[in-house]
């Protein structure tokens, strides 16, 4: 029900990856009116894989978190989160309110022993692939111990996900020499350079982060959401600067055309759709966070992105590697 466009963009996203995906099953939550209204349209209808699941709440854009947990106990998310702790469903996704979405994660799932807190983690495009990027905004102060575990739990996913044997793991700075960044970022700094249980390569910069040279960028919150955003908005800025200048003039139009083939396969390379879809990472069940303007492409490589955690049994993996020795013995002289 959540995001800019609600059922609309979720429905025919769940539809499409259930038709390309044999296995899967979806359970739509929600307002059953409003989901049966879009099902109509699609003309299509509940079967054995596509079920519809009732909620008498929705969690709006603007609400609070604590609003969301305390007084919206049967919304669609929380709702939702329930199926997947009592075993009806294994993942949840949902375009909704973010800070909502962790705080009702948090609660119903709670994260695994030696975990502090969890952690949002996306892909992020690079010239030589993509690189895995955490914390996106869960945490917006972390502690040394916090951006060591995020380092741990990065590791993990770019190993599972991306089959990347020995991960590549940079500490985002302000600069790369050791006598930069804040008292949290230095401690953390020290945890990684000594821990050969991590791949650790020292702190980047933030034009590394698309350089790629590193497969997982650790950050706390604050620093990773204005990068992401940045980001963002710097590739907006650039289409739309494109655009006006291929618009300029006949002869500009001409060479426009005759590059488009080139401009088709730089639009592939970086689009947004293939990228969306945000983990929850640290909790013991699957939670998946897709844009809240996602299409429904988009938010079918969201949907995907939480089939293979599911397949890979991501929260297993991360609970078994923060019990690690090594890892362990790092945390215990924090």
């Amino acid at each position: 029900m959540g995001g800019d466009y609600g059922p609309q963009v979720t429905i025919p996203a769940a539809l499409a990856c259930i038709d390309q995906i044999p296995e899967l099953r979806v359970l739509l939550v929600g307002n059953i009116d409003a989901i049966r209204v879009e099902l109509d349209k699609l003309g299509k209808q509940e079967s054995t894989k596509l079920q519809i699941v009732y909620a008498s709440q929705v969690v709006e854009m603007d609400d609070k978190p604590s609003v969301a947990l305390r007084y919206k106990k049967d919304s669609s998310m929380r709702v939702a989160a329930r199926l997947v702790k009592e075993g009806n469903a294994q993942a949840f996704v949902s375009a909704g309110n973010t800070g909502a979405l962790m705080a009702i994660s948090r609660y119903v799932f709670k994260t695994h022993p030696n975990i502090d807190r969890p952690a949002i983690i996306t892909s992020i495009p690079t010239v030589k692939g993509h690189c895995n990027m955490l914390d996106l905004g869960a945490n917006v102060d972390c502690s040394a111990k916090q951006l060591f575990q995020f380092a741990v739990m990065g590791s993990i996913i770019s190993r599972e996900l991306d089959d990347i044997e020995r991960p590549r793991v940079g500490l985002l700075n302000i600069g790369e020499e050791e006598i930069k960044g804040n008292d949290q970022v230095k401690q953390a700094n020290e945890l990684l350079r000594n821990n050969l249980a991590i791949n650790y390569i020292g702190y980047i910069e933030g034009d590394a982060i698309y350089s790629g040279d590193v497969d997982v960028v650790v950050c706390d919150g604050f620093v990773g959401n204005i990068a992401l955003k940045t980001s963002e908005g710097l590739a907006k800025m650039f289409t739309s600067n494109l655009k006006e200048e291929v618009a300029r003039s006949w002869y500009t139009k001409l060479l426009g055309l005759v590059s488009l083939p080139v401009l088709k396969r730089l639009r592939k390379r970086m689009n947004p759709s293939e990228y969306n879809g945000a983990s929850l990472i640290g909790l013991k069940h699957i939670a998946v966070k897709s844009h809240g303007n996602a299409d429904a492409i988009s938010f079918a490589t969201a949907i995907k992105l939480a089939i293979e955690e599911v397949r890979k049994n991501i929260p297993k993996l991360i609970g078994e590697g923060m019990t690690d020795p090594s890892i362990r013995l790092e945390m215990d002289k924090i």
